[in-house]
């Protein structure tokens, strides 16, 4: 094989005119315009440089272009290194400068310039209507391109995951990483050629990018691609779909609309569930309301998709289903690593050809987080029941997860402690009904301080992504600590899980 990934999920469509992406504007684009456009980007990139192994950052919008730009990745060789449209040039700034990355694209110049310059990265532009300096290059390039030999174990996508203590980690996934979590999925969850996926996910992130368009390319299905969660366009685009997937926030909005009925899903055979624990509640309201079982299943950044609830067989509220097939996963004792009986509590960690290669320029890390034996210590918690299912009790970590997408604490702690007048502060995710979770930031004042906690907001608000930002400040006395003084965030958890509907 040339090139493990490109070849089983690009080089079979080239020359197809089936239906690939199906646009909000009514628009369709083919697989074979779809290939032709990759292979004029792929070009575009020798031409800035970039050689195999190179790295590509990119922070642009959801667009048909965005997507061949993925693929252009996979055809020379060039590692892919996706992010946030939410982040601050401040945040972008890390990413790019750590990952080496030698092009940095975005869809807006005038703030990431100085962004590019600082971290020694060539800058080019892609808007979310197509247009932008690197799309006018890749027009006069040809739309054929002879794909880069590639090994399976070559790196194929830089990923940043947060922790909770220091900088966000970059995993370092290769081609047989992403391969084989495609090819099982399509398997176990039953995709052809003959589906039609409702996508509304962001494909900077595993979610919407490795999971859902992955699936659908090796499978040859098509998409109904459509920019973000929009509960009119879902509701309208539904009867035109086989399958959906989406993060709880999807199914919570969803059943506050009363279009939902059974009638519009009738013709779907399956809803996926991710990137954020659903509640047993969801689960069996969707159950009621429309007939569908949805289907919850475990992943994260460094590993694509561990478990699933089964496509054939009981789909449980509150599990994430068994291992998927070629996936081991084990619950063993934190303090001494070995494996707990079964039903007993302890930390997940799980091995297989999913399971990343390790942290960019992090050995430490990657020593302390991935064994020796191949298991990758998740930092979740969980049991596995009778039945053989999963089920996620907790996180050994205080990440927090709002909308699919990862937060870590400290890095709002560093901001508000900074603040006047803030004597330390403590960052929790709170229960939320639609996110999953939501950060709330505990605040202790100076001496003899009143703290306006509004004008607290303001002052951090251009420093963190929209999604990172605090939706409320309670302001206390002290800190609950345990007898060597380290902050009880549990404690804090207990406390005020319920502080977004209180009022106080």
């Amino acid at each position: 094989m040339t090139s493990p990934l490109y070849d089983a999920l690009f080089a079979p469509h080239a020359g197809r005119d089936a239906p690939f992406l199906h646009l909000a504007s009514g628009d369709t684009v083919t697989y074979r315009a779809f290939i032709a456009q990759v292979a004029q980007f792929a070009n575009a990139f020798v031409e800035l440089g970039l050689k195999p192994g190179d790295r590509l950052a990119v922070q642009v919008a959801k667009s048909p272009e965005a997507l061949a730009v993925y693929g252009a990745c996979v055809q020379t060789g060039v590692v892919f290194l996706p992010l946030n449209t939410a982040y601050t040039p401040g945040e972008v700034a890390y990413f790019v400068e750590n990952s080496g990355a030698k092009v940095f694209l975005c869809d807006g110049a005038d703030a990431l310039q100085s962004v590019a310059d600082a971290a020694g990265a060539r800058l080019e532009t892609l808007n979310a209507d197509g247009s932008g300096s690197f799309p006018r290059r890749a027009s006069n390039c040809p739309d054929h391109f002879d794909t880069v030999a590639r090994e399976a174990d070559d790196l194929a996508a830089l990923l940043y995951t947060s922790g909770t203590t220091g900088r966000s980690k970059g995993a370092m996934l290769s081609q047989s990483n992403l391969l084989s979590n495609a090819k099982t999925l399509a398997e176990v969850w039953r995709f052809t050629g003959d589906d039609v996926l409702l996508h509304a996910l962001p494909i900077f992130h595993t979610h919407g990018l490795f999971v859902a368009t992955n699936t659908t390319l090796i499978a040859g299905g098509s998409m109904i691609f459509l920019p973000k969660l929009d509960l009119d366009a879902l509701i309208a685009q539904m009867r035109r779909a086989t399958t959906m997937m989406g993060v709880p926030t999807f199914y919570t909005r969803l059943l506050s609309d009363q279009r939902l009925t059974r009638d519009l899903v009738a013709h779907m055979r399956l809803f996926v569930s991710g990137s954020a624990p659903l509640l047993a509640e969801t689960h069996r309201e969707f159950t009621t309301r429309t007939g569908h079982a949805i289907l919850e299943r475990y992943g994260m950044t460094e590993t694509n998709m561990n478990t699933s609830n089964p496509y054939e067989g009981a789909r449980l509220a509150g599990t994430v289903g068994p291992p998927l097939p070629g996936v081991e996963v084990i619950v063993t004792d934190p303090a001494t690593g070995k494996e707990l009986p079964q039903g007993e509590v302890g930390q997940i960690e799980v091995r297989g050809a999913n399971v990343f290669k390790g942290y960019w320029q992090m050995p430490e890390k990657t020593a302390e987080e991935l064994r020796d034996n191949g298991f990758f210590i998740t930092g979740d918690l969980g049991l596995i029941d009778d039945l053989g299912y999963v089920q996620i009790v907790g996180r050994g970590k205080d990440l927090i997860i709002s909308g699919g997408y990862n937060i870590y604490p400290k890095e709002i702690e560093l901001l508000l402690d900074a603040q006047p007048n803030v004597l330390e502060s403590a960052v929790i995710g709170v229960p939320h009904p639609d996110f999953g979770e939501s950060v709330v930031g505990v605040l202790v004042a100076k001496d003899g301080v009143i703290l306006d906690v509004d004008a607290i907001k303001a002052a951090i608000a251009g420093s963190l992504a929209r999604f990172k930002q605090p939706q409320k400040l309670v302001v206390v006395d002290e800190l609950p600590r345990n007898a060597m003084g380290k902050v009880q965030k549990a404690a804090l958890r207990e406390t005020y899980r319920d502080v977004l509907n209180s009022g106080r």
